[in-house]
């Protein structure tokens, strides 16, 4: 389509620079808080793609030879200007994404905590060097292993529309100081806030090449995998896509790291806190409308406990509409409303209580056509309902009472997923019985939302749902990840021995044991 003159073009960034997609096509970008458009965005195809990978390309030589502490410094500065500006990221996020401006801060807060710890990696990525063998001739030398960290190349990120600042930073900053150039591709539904970050990038001195952004959609996407060019692949998204990522990549010998979605589990033991886990239970399954991978979506509870289910819901209830601090967001887009607003529906038919009805906001509350879903909480009577079993991503959580631990360990570790669980009790013996069987790879004990701070790494249960490929997003997984190690054996010919009887004694030189023969084998 062709863009409206009354709202913001996003273009391509191809060496720092905007440049228009070489179809001229552009969608609408949508305020979810409002439904009305808010910029145009660009449909960038597989030449588009190509003009930024050769960029990056192009740029790689020159970028990779710098040492990591000159592109640290750069990243430093990266680091400052992110919190000079932090309003200003913060407001987009508002406006594009619908989080409140308190979600909103704290999503480029711990963006640019993995900012802060790619600039210690010139410490962390140090290799190891080990004597390994002592030599047993006169005229050879011991024999060292040394490893270092070389670059992949062009790398790719592929990122979600639910964390518009924190996601791409799970990964841009780690693969630029361990000294690769990138490709970004943000989600077509929330490209305003990247494109302030490439400007800070510029401003902190990343050159010319080194960070490229391609707008768009599928076809995009495609073109990144496929490009020969791109020899990494990280991928946030929805499980279904996340595997097919994982599986083209797979085709193409290619490493990836493809992150999906979760269905996570809350289980709360009759000796817990009440006001503490009630506190919780709800910041955890409605901020940020729920649309977070590590959001609590179903609360098992061990035992009867009615004090604390009357405590969630009373503050479920006291949740208000809006983008201001403490409030409720709307859900990104019309499509997501309807996939939560049919969850809802069908459990209740299932024989679901719905103690609190989110369905009403868009009826009852002054929504001026956004996508708002209220807080909404499902008791359910049976454990195969859908809603129990299947990721809604919305402000919806599931509560089923069970009769044991043994019960709620059942129905966590049946789920397909593997992202996050965590229990809630006084006691630690119980916790730790929890902890040793969740299958799941991000757990907490009375924190509903256990996501796991620098330099410890971010990733679902492998062999899940929730992640696909190779290693884990952040912190030494993505070191790891964006880097090839290289191993070097060594050993020396001492050229001439003082007092030696031969200025060349290598030509006498003898093989005296299998260690000296070439030191390895």
């Amino acid at each position: 389509m062709t863009p409206s003159s009354t709202t913001k073009l996003i273009q391509n960034i191809i060496n720092n620079t905007p440049v228009p997609p070489s179809s001229q096509k552009y969608i609408p970008v949508l305020s979810p808080s409002t439904s009305k458009p808010i910029a145009s965005v660009a449909i960038s195809s597989q030449q588009d793609v190509q003009q930024a990978v050769a960029s990056s390309k192009a740029a790689f030589q020159k970028w990779s030879s710098l040492t990591t502490k000159s592109r640290t410094a750069i990243m430093l500065k990266f680091h400052s200007l992110v919190q000079q500006h932090s309003q200003e990221l913060a407001s987009l996020i508002v406006q594009e994404n619908g989080k409140n401006i308190t979600e909103a801060l704290a999503d480029v807060a711990k963006g640019n905590e993995t900012v802060e710890y790619a600039c210690s990696l010139p410490q962390l990525s140090q290799g190891k060097r080990l004597h390994v063998s002592a030599s047993s001739s006169l005229y050879g030398s011991p024999i060292y292993c040394h490893d270092h960290r070389k670059p992949l190349g062009v790398v790719a990120s592929i990122v979600p529309f639910n964390f518009p600042f924190m996601v791409p930073m799970w990964t841009l900053p780690i693969a630029l100081v361990m000294g690769n150039t990138v490709i970004l591709k943000p989600s077509e539904k929330v490209p305003l806030t990247l494109y302030k970050t490439m400007e800070l990038l510029k401003e902190a001195g990343v050159p010319d090449g080194v960070v490229n952004v391609v707008q768009g959609t599928k076809e995009c996407v495609e073109a990144i995998i496929d490009h020969e060019d791109v020899k990494a692949v990280t991928f946030v998204g929805s499980s279904p896509v996340a595997k097919l990522v994982k599986e083209r990549c797979n085709a193409l010998n290619k490493r990836c790291t493809a992150l999906g979605g979760a269905k996570n589990h809350l289980v709360a033991l009759p000796d817990c806190d009440v006001n503490d886990t009630a506190r919780d239970v709800v910041v955890s399954s409605m901020g940020c409308a729920g649309q977070r991978c590590m959001a609590a979506s179903v609360l098992l509870l061990v035992g009867d406990n009615p004090n604390l289910l009357d405590k969630i819901v009373e503050k479920a209830q006291a949740i208000e509409l809006g983008t201001t601090a403490g409030k409720l967001g709307p859900v990104i887009d019309e499509a997501s409303y309807n996939k939560i607003l049919k969850y809802v529906n069908e459990a209740e038919a299932m024989g679901a209580q719905v103690l609190v009805d989110g369905r009403s906001w868009m009826k009852e509350k002054e929504c001026d056509g956004g996508f708002y879903m209220g807080p909404t909480i499902l008791l359910h009577s049976s454990k195969e309902d859908a809603a129990m079993k299947e990721e809604i991503f919305g402000p919806v959580l599931s509560i089923y009472q069970t009769s044991s631990w043994t019960e709620a360990i059942e129905i966590e570790n049946s789920n397909p997923f593997g992202n996050a669980a965590c229990v809630y009790t006084c006691n630690g013996g119980s916790a730790e019985w929890f902890l040793e069987r969740f299958n799941a790879s991000m757990l907490g004990v009375n924190i509903g939302i256990p996501v796991p701070r620098e330099p410890f790494s971010f990733g679902g249960l492998y062999g899940t749902k929730s992640k696909y490929g190779d290693m884990d997003i952040t912190g030494d997984g993505a070191m790891e990840f964006f880097s090839n190690r290289i191993k070097v054996t060594t050993k020396w010919i001492v050229p001439k021995i003082d007092g030696g009887e031969d200025e060349n004694p290598v030509k006498k030189a003898k093989i005296t044991d299998a260690a000296n023969f070439a030191g390895t084998m």
